[in-house]
């Protein structure tokens, strides 16, 4: 991968999703979506103004998609989110840390090294970009599905995934509601945190609250299970208070019920502005017949990503944990 490529895209998309949204007066996380639909088009969009559509046929005389790799379009796009994100303040439009990103894939592959291929399901996509990281680090034949119920988002992912070349069915729909498709090898998902407002629809969980609202990472995290095959994995990430809040009680239970917990990797600090922000990486094992619980769970506080020795020696920890750990499931 090469840094000049991502930075060269990136202005590409840059420059034209400012000149969209000036354009057509849309946000500019609106704009990029467009710039992205066009790029994987080749051409502008017969809707658009005629000036725009001279502008852009211009613009893409300067760029061809196929002289990038995966990873740098997937880069470029998650540096032009990250700007469009800048003036947003809501917490479920926030981008998925690279470096994490990044790790959940070295845990996905030593999670499956063992499979020819793999079903994968993120409950929250997003703009794409954590499960698009993981697909590209894994090097197996993959079916994957996505839930995002923000139309901006949903086209960002779209297109982002269209233009790496990575083959992903989108649901469009609030990922609690019920999915037309079969249970999957991998689950996994950037959980959303706080309440969930739909109490009708919360009432069809275990986990749903007493009284008042639900928490929506809980009832995630069942969904996950529900669309889980027995054996197969689940990987969020997670507030690192998830098992101290009061509805959590509730939750160990199923916990201990439904599946394992394989792991709970806890962030550095040095990612998050404030310390009550901070999260974890859960990791669990949807229970089935031949499943047994890890002697012992991965449990770590990970160093900053940023210092590589003690981030090697970790790394060294946890892969003689996974051999341990398969050598005991044999």
């Amino acid at each position: 991968m090469k840094q000049q490529h991502v930075e060269k895209l990136f202005q590409w998309i840059d420059e034209t999703a400012t000149h969209i949204s000036e354009d057509i007066n849309v946000t500019y996380l609106e704009a990029v979506a467009e710039a992205l639909d066009v790029l994987f088009n080749g051409q502008p969009f017969d809707d658009m103004g005629k000036e725009l559509k001279t502008w852009l046929t211009n613009e893409l005389t300067k760029v061809s998609k196929d002289e990038y790799e995966k990873e740098e379009i997937r880069k470029s796009v998650q540096l032009a989110i990250l700007k469009g994100m800048k003036g947003a303040t809501q917490q479920q439009h926030l981008i998925t840390p690279d470096s994490v990103a990044m790790f959940m894939g070295y845990l996905t592959s030593k999670l499956f090294e063992d499979r020819e291929d793999l079903k994968i399901f993120d409950l929250a996509s997003g703009s794409g970009n954590l499960l698009t990281s993981v697909m590209n680090q894994l090097d197996m034949p993959l079916t994957a599905y996505a839930s995002e119920v923000d139309p901006t988002l949903i086209q960002l992912a779209v297109t982002n995934a269209n233009l790496q070349k990575n083959k992903v069915e989108f649901f469009h729909q609030d990922s609690l509601r019920p999915f037309l498709m079969e249970p999957v090898d991998f689950v996994l998902a950037d959980l959303p945190v706080g309440y969930y407002p739909d109490d009708v629809q919360a009432a069809r969980y275990e986990l749903k609250a007493e009284e008042d609202h639900s928490y929506a990472h809980h009832l995630f995290i069942e969904q996950g299970l529900n669309y889980t095959n027995e054996g197969g994995y689940l990987m969020f990430i997670v507030p690192n208070f998830l098992f101290d809040s009061d509805q959590s009680k509730q939750l160990n239970a199923f916990l201990r019920e439904h599946a394992h917990i394989v792991g709970m990797l806890q962030l550095s600090d040095s990612l998050f502005k404030n310390e009550k922000h901070g999260k974890s990486i859960l990791i669990l094992q949807k229970k089935g017949k031949d499943t047994k619980a890890p002697k012992q769970a991965l449990l770590a506080k990970l160093p900053s990503f940023k210092n590589p020795e003690a981030m090697a020696d970790i790394l060294a920890q946890m892969n003689q944990w996974f051999d341990d750990y398969k050598a005991a499931k044999l």
